[in-house]
């Protein structure tokens, strides 16, 4: 069928609000890096480390929608991954519109006065990272110091430290950093920022840039955004672009048409309903775990583990399922959670069990012209849920092996089980022999050894270099013998 071309609706010039002046975008390309833009300009605190957001020495502000429509929140991101066309209307705040050296800003004077600064290359980084969870609105002073002596990761302030996990330092030492970011205060009542929350951010503006034979497009709803997936089902779509903005920069991936869906206003929904919990596939991470508040104790184990706060701020569960990645960290959670997805396309919308997605390495059931709209959980909820995952580094890495484990288990019998993995296949997969092993079977150590030998054969890893075959058959196996030393049966001896 040839499909007719429809008049294009005028777009008005690009631009982007810095350190609260209005610039236009100029002559960018569609792959033109939020960070190359900057540094262009002038702006050079923000520099490239990894390009792949591992660093943060890129970091800056981005002004988000709050806990309302009403006001805003200062998220910090990674701009070496961003397409600075993607951020059109919006705002954007560097380590430059944060302070002056006459007049620091309360982060920038607490690492000044604390050393947390040697050669300065990660400074700015930290500064806008720290600078975001001193705006939390809802960060608060807790304890005393000497009563949080066994919570190493938030301060007396409120400060969580995992809004640093995405910012490394190479000299300095994280000591003189973390003391300062406990060192902070509240943001004064005359704070420019601090005042800037209590208002709405730009609404997101339809957005045209065509440049060297590439385009980016910013549809306003679900409506167009799936006419152009359907004219163009060579499209990649863009949302947190923590995927493809590695292939932008690190491996000279030049789409010819990027679509941006992460302000689509049907993709960002959450919704708790009697029978199933609704997620909006272009929510970010950090949206969605704020959101649920620890309602899927399985997702909330899982949060903390995926890639740093940097990423997860932009990072969403429909760009984690939508690349069909074996390793990506959501898929076995989901798995265990028996979710399923609605696809959105020109032939109208179908719901795909998550187990039945992925059909091989990066690929899955999606047509071309489909987009993930929504992520659907079934209530009520498993009763014992883990999430394990085995990495070379405890958070900020690429999984070797990830299991998670949704199990109820009823008068000391396992009546129902579930089981996710991921790194151990070419697709994410369901451990279903190793489920019909301990379902209806006691919850006792001896049936967790049993069905430990099964799960160590259910899938078929490979060798590389984050791990061995046979290492990932071993962690297949103490994964459950994990969950059984942790959730015993009632009377049952810790093992």
């Amino acid at each position: 069928m040839t499909r007719t071309s429809r008049p294009e609706t005028a777009v008005a010039p690009a631009f982007l609000t810095v350190n609260g002046q209005g610039t236009p975008l100029g002559d960018v390309t569609p792959h033109t890096t939020t960070l190359d833009w900057l540094r262009d300009r002038g702006l050079t605190g923000a520099k490239e480390g990894c390009a792949e957001g591992e660093c943060g020495a890129c970091a800056v502000l981005l002004s988000r929608p709050g806990a309302d429509a009403t006001t805003t929140e200062w998220v910090a991101v990674n701009s070496c991954l961003v397409p600075v066309a993607a951020l059109d209307g919006q705002e954007v705040v560097t380590a430059e519109g944060l302070g002056f050296p006459d007049r620091l800003h309360p982060v920038q004077r607490e690492l000044a006065d604390r050393g947390g600064t040697q050669c300065g290359y990660c400074t700015p980084g930290f500064v806008c990272a720290m600078a975001a969870e001193f705006y939390r609105p809802d960060r608060t002073t807790r304890a005393p110091r000497h009563e949080l002596d066994d919570d190493h990761e938030h301060g007396p302030n409120g400060f969580d430290l995992h809004a640093l996990s995405g910012n490394l330092c190479r000299c300095t030492g994280y000591r003189p950093i973390r003391d300062a970011a406990y060192a902070l205060g509240d943001p004064t009542g005359t704070d420019p920022l601090a005042e800037r929350r209590r208002r709405p951010p730009p609404d997101p503006r339809h957005t045209r840039v065509r440049a060297d034979g590439a385009e980016l497009v910013r549809p306003t709803d679900l409506t167009e955004t799936v006419r152009l997936l359907a004219d163009h089902p060579d499209a990649v779509l863009l949302a947190g672009s923590t995927d493809v903005g590695v292939d932008v920069s690190l491996r000279g991936s030049r789409p010819a048409l990027l679509v941006a869906v992460d302000r689509v206003p049907e993709l960002r929904h959450l919704q708790v309903d009697d029978d199933s919990i609704r997620i909006g596939a272009a929510l970010s991470l950090t949206e969605v775990e704020r959101g649920l508040a620890g309602r899927v104790p399985l997702l909330a184990q899982l949060f903390p583990l995926f890639a740093s706060r940097l990423v997860r701020n932009t990072a969403t569960l429909g760009g984690n399922l939508g690349t069909a990645s074996p390793i990506g960290d959501a898929a076995p959670a989901l798995l265990a959670l028996e979710a399923s997805l609605v696809l959105a396309g020109p032939d109208g919308e179908r719901v795909v069990p998550l187990a039945e997605y992925f059909t091989g390495y990066r690929r899955s059931v999606r047509r071309p012209g489909e987009l993930i709209r929504e992520i659907r959980i079934p209530v009520p909820l498993a009763g014992t849920a883990a999430f394990h995952k085995v990495a070379k580094r405890r958070v900020d890495d690429i999984s070797s092996v990830a299991v998670a484990f949704a199990l109820d288990v009823t008068d000391g019998t396992v009546v129902r089980a579930r089981i996710g993995l991921g790194g151990v296949g070419a697709t994410p997969l369901r451990a279903r022999r190793t489920e019909s092993a301990l379902e209806g079977m006691p919850w006792a150590r001896r049936t967790a050894v049993e069905a430990a030998a099964v799960l160590a054969t259910e899938a078929t890893p490979l060798s590389d270099h984050r791990a061995s075959a046979r290492y990932r058959s071993a962690m297949l196996e103490q994964s459950l013998l994990r969950l059984h030393a942790e959730h015993p049966a009632a009377g049952e001896e810790p093992s």
